[in-house]
């Protein structure tokens, strides 16, 4: 596990595909024309199948926790350091904190939406749908073993209720 957990980490630092490693995530910076570009995954990988976004509102817990909680870390580092061994007046320290989280949470969410995709993939994989949408399924645990005859209630006796049914 600790394994295929690097491997996806790894994956997810070069904005690759968690499960092939080949296609990116995002489209190349050469070609980001708006804003939006920047922010918005492709919508999955041709090679392999996995689907990048799910559903409407799935990287919120990416930007929430993993963006902003690495962000603000980084705030509270730069406010220590600088209190520590400088002391700044309050302005100089507002502008010394606040600029480089502005920009790092401006870099790094792509690569939060990337680490999210990559831990949701170890902890909840999906594989590619065979039917014709190509959409992804969640793999489910091994099928049960059928039931045999022996097994079954026999239809002749009254089942046990404990009210009654209208």
């Amino acid at each position: 596990m600790i394994r295929k957990a690097a491997a996806y980490l790894w994956r997810a630092t070069i904005l690759r595909c968690p499960v092939c490693g080949k296609t990116p995530i995002f489209p190349p910076v050469h070609r980001v024309r708006r804003l939006s570009d920047w922010f918005t995954p492709l919508d999955g990988c041709p090679r392999c199948g996995y689907a990048f976004e799910r559903e409407p509102g799935y990287f919120l817990m990416a930007i929430w926790a993993i963006n902003y909680g690495c962000g603000s870390l980084l705030g509270i580092l730069i406010y220590l350091i600088l209190e520590i061994f400088h002391h700044p007046s309050l302005k100089m320290m507002l502008i010394a904190v606040l600029t480089p989280v502005v920009l790092f949470n401006f870099l790094f969410a792509r690569h939060s939406k990337a680490y999210f995709i990559a831990l949701d993939h170890l902890f909840d994989p999906h594989r590619r749908d065979g039917g014709d949408d190509g959409g992804n399924q969640k793999i489910e645990p091994d099928e049960p073993e059928p039931i045999t005859g022996s097994e079954l209630p026999d239809p002749t006796e009254p089942c046990e209720t404990t009210h009654a049914v209208r």
